[in-house]
């Protein structure tokens, strides 16, 4: 049997059925809200890479030769010949000093050599003609001895002449101070009107020549036994003299434009600190390398076949220094992880030796949107598109770059 609804009932189902339906809206109008919110993500997918493996070394450079100019006799500097902190070629002249006295000296012995010299004139007659009285027994043997001492007497004294006279012609030729190498003079210490002795320590100036340089680093005695090895084997790019190749990175990071040699000069290990300096030969035709630059050398180490390397744009590290990235699992959620790195390889990309396998995808762009946990869609992205992020990376606004690595320490 059926009972009528009265009024009051059949307004309250009325209601109730009006809020079921709303309730059926929002809930639908929620669904289609998350949905819209699913994060869009460029990966990229790891993959073993064929990376030549290096250490850098730092060190100072120094020039390839220092050569101080001193005077090698004692005078007055009447010129300064050069001009400081330019080119001078080897011979070229670079202070006068008062040539008189030594210009005196030189002609006082070429006088005392022709005196010399006129009085062996003089001593061979007589000596051959006694020679030939004494043959006859017309002089007496000890004349004849008497004019032979004579004469070997007066050839002495002109050799010894002679030398006098070589020495005063080069000390007069060292009142000309020339440079004993080419390079670039430093400024002079001392000006014209000085007065400097042939025994002086201090330099007038000093040339340094800087194509090529050196640059004197050390290295552990066995990283220095690893390295010989690998020369011997032929892991490391060698030159024709069996020399390593070596890379120069600059105080300001950048690659030098020519490649250096390295050259074992170390003889001994330090026993405080276990280390042998090593020194490498660095062309410098421009000059742009000056004494005492701290420059690192980067030797390769050999081929690392399955290597792994991804864009330092997705790679943050958070407040304890901790390298971190973010990882899209197989159901597409992220997944913070942290990293262990050994440096950093061409293209802005940094080496991974921990952290992460091969067949992972790593996300590139987009980690400031996420956290962990969030289900995201992930677009794949090409390995050399990959490689051209980075430096966008670098310039990126100050505040997405704090974003995303809030996103990443919140995600740890």
């Amino acid at each position: 049997m059926q009972f009528p609804l009265s009024g009051r009932l059949r307004s309250t189902a009325l209601l109730v059925a009006v809020a079921f339906s709303a309730l059926l809206a929002a809930c639908s109008q929620s669904s289609k809200h998350t949905q819209q919110k699913v994060q869009t993500v460029q990966v990229l997918t790891v993959k073993d890479t064929a990376f030549t493996q290096s250490v850098s070394l730092p060190g100072r450079t120094t020039a390839y030769l220092t050569s101080p100019v001193t005077p090698q006799v004692t005078g007055v500097i009447q010129k300064r010949l050069f001009t400081e902190g330019g080119a001078v070629r080897a011979g070229q002249v670079l202070y006068q000093i008062d040539p008189a006295p030594y210009r005196a000296t030189f002609d006082a012995d070429a006088a005392e050599l022709e005196k010399a010299q006129a009085a062996l004139l003089s001593a061979k007659p007589i000596a051959d003609r006694d020679e030939k009285l004494a043959a006859i027994d017309a002089i007496s043997k000890e004349t004849l001895e008497e004019a032979q001492a004579t004469l070997k007497q007066d050839e002495a004294t002109i050799d010894a002449d002679k030398a006098a006279l070589e020495s005063a012609r080069i000390n007069l030729g060292y009142t000309r101070v020339s440079a004993p190498v080419s390079g670039t003079i430093s400024a002079s210490a001392f000006t014209p009107g000085a007065l400097v002795t042939a025994d002086q320590t201090t330099p007038l100036a000093t040339i340094y020549a800087y194509d090529p340089m050196y640059l004197d680093v050390t290295e552990s005695s066995t990283q220095v036994l690893a390295l010989r090895k690998q020369l011997a084997s032929g892991a490391l790019k060698t030159d024709a003299q069996g020399n390593a190749k070596v890379r120069i990175t600059l105080e300001d990071g950048t690659n030098y434009a020519h490649e250096g040699t390295l050259q074992f000069a170390g003889v001994g290990v330090d026993p405080a600190t276990g280390t042998i300096t090593l020194r490498v030969i660095v062309p410098n035709p421009e000059k742009l390398l000056l004494p005492g630059e701290y420059l690192h050398a980067v030797v390769g180490q050999g081929i690392d076949e399955r290597a792994i390397l991804v864009p330092q744009q997705a790679v943050t590290h958070d407040q304890r220094g901790n390298a971190t990235a973010l990882i899209v699992d197989a159901q597409n959620k992220i997944e913070p992880r942290t990293l262990t790195l050994a440096g950093t390889a061409d293209n802005n990309q940094w080496v991974v030796t921990g952290g992460l396998s091969a067949g992972e995808r790593i996300v590139v762009t987009g980690s400031q949107f996420v956290n962990q946990g969030d289900t995201v869609k992930a677009d794949e992205l090409p390995q050399s598109a990959a490689d051209d992020a980075a430096p966008e990376a670098a310039s990126a606004p100050s505040g997405q770059a704090s974003a995303s690595a809030s996103a990443s320490a919140s995600a740890n």
